[in-house]
């Protein structure tokens, strides 16, 4: 089983969104105090969590409340916010639980590169002033120990099993540092467009995502859209601040999925990973059969994992083809594309399944004739790797055979060989 969390956000997502939702699904406002400490802030904030009303519903609020201790400002030159690579040295030397430590420096990272991109800076140059340096480090630290604190499982990149669903894009305009500016500002569309994220309009003209909760979720969050397969434990509802006519509340999912298996799973050393994939089905029994040589090569440029046809009888009975196309969901509009534009059919079934995987590398050997890639299978973690299948690539047997005038079953045979030779310790 893996822990897992999904963040509805049905009026967008802030960072004190993110604490009060965490805080309201257990985590202890003392712990985030007590590890935020280590970071030197004591004397610049208080963080305090109580129940509000938004709409006639309780959710958490979270307030990071500032002190302006004017003496302690000017010696730091506060005023002029911090820029990365002080935050960054803050993080690391703050003494955090390792994950946290990580997420949170690759949060600001992403902010910092996004609001550089912006400006036209260099992400060390970028000053954090408009979001109030001590508030986004609160916000972003937190939230980032808080989903480690629930012990929030993580993939094979480091990432927490965490999903979003799309953004409110939000509208009308917001007063900023150096002026009004349109929503979504600008550093939250680069957010976006560097993850490639999915939002919509829900009629609502205020700022709904801010630059902190767009860089939390686009740096942390696995996968956008619809809920993945999840048993609910306990919902977390984070208040934000805005009175907007739907109640103002990030909503955190938080359970366990078995479909998710993750490196650190405990099915012991011969458990595949699980991935969701997308099947495309359609029969067609009007096409020149030439055209399906063709079909199968767009398809693979379109990104489809494999590509089959199988003969049917079809009404009537015509003799017809099974078209069935694998690929991975984000791929499936694209790949859908190509079948309805060159083929007669009028319509694609779609399922989307589980599959499991073996983890894969491509190795490279030498044999007399030249190089060949090797693809190579292995069960268990990176440590104690099984090998389950050693395959030479196809395309370089044949280009040897061809070019040396040799059986392709020959040098396939040679390639085998020399990779065992190379690996048999």
């Amino acid at each position: 089983m893996n822990k897992i969390a999904y963040l509805q956000c049905p009026t967008g997502i802030s960072g004190d969104m993110c604490l009060g939702a965490l805080v309201s699904v257990g985590v202890p406002v003392e712990y985030l105090v007590e590890q935020l400490n280590g970071l030197g802030i004591e004397q610049e904030y208080r963080l305090r969590a109580e129940f509000v009303h938004r709409q006639t519903q309780q959710a958490t609020k979270v307030h990071v409340d500032l002190l302006h201790d004017h003496h302690h400002h000017h010696e730091h030159d506060h005023h002029h916010g911090r820029h990365l690579p002080e935050i960054e040295e803050m993080i690391v030397q703050g003494n955090l639980p390792k994950q946290a430590e990580a997420w949170s420096l690759a949060v600001f990272r992403r902010l910092a590169v996004a609001e550089g991109a912006v400006h036209g800076i260099a992400p060390e140059k970028v000053h954090f002033h408009e979001v109030g340096a001590v508030d986004a480090i609160v916000d972003i630290v937190g939230t980032c120990l808080g989903l480690d604190w629930l012990g929030i499982d993580s993939n094979r990149e480091g990432l927490p099993l965490l999903y979003c669903s799309a953004f409110p894009t939000g509208g009308g305009t917001v007063q900023a540092a150096h002026g009004r500016m349109a929503v979504p500002v600008p550093a939250v569309l680069k957010l976006w467009e560097m993850r490639g994220c999915p939002v919509y309009s829900n009629g609502i003209d205020r700022e709904l995502v801010t630059p902190t909760g767009a860089a939390i979720a686009t740096t942390l969050v696995q996968d956008f859209g619809s809920p993945p397969p999840i048993t609910i434990k306990q919902v977390g509802l984070g208040a934000g601040s805005l009175d907007l006519p739907i109640p103002n509340i990030l909503r955190l999912w938080f359970g366990e999925s078995e479909s998710l298996q993750t490196d650190n799973s405990d099915l012991g050393e011969y458990s595949p990973n699980l991935e969701t994939i997308t099947v495309l089905e359609t029969q067609i029994d009007d096409l020149n059969p030439q055209v399906f040589g063709y079909v199968f090569e767009a398809l693979f440029a379109a990104g489809a994992v494999d590509v089959f046809t199988q003969p049917i009888g079809m009404k009537k009975s015509r003799l017809g083809i099974l078209l069935t196309v694998i690929c991975h969901p984000e791929k499936l509009s694209s790949c859908e594309a190509v079948l309805f534009r060159e083929t007669s059919t009028l319509g694609i079934r779609r399922t989307t399944q589980q599959r499991s995987v073996l983890q894969r590398e491509m190795q490279k050997v030498e044999t007399i004739y030249g190089t060949i890639s090797i693809k190579i299978a292995w069960t268990g973690k990176a440590s104690e790797k099984v090998i389950t299948n050693v395959q030479p690539e196809y395309e370089d047997c044949a280009e040897l055979a061809r070019q040396n005038n040799i059986p392709w079953r020959e040098i396939h045979r040679l390639a085998l060989e020399s990779w065992y030779l190379q690996n048999q310790n």
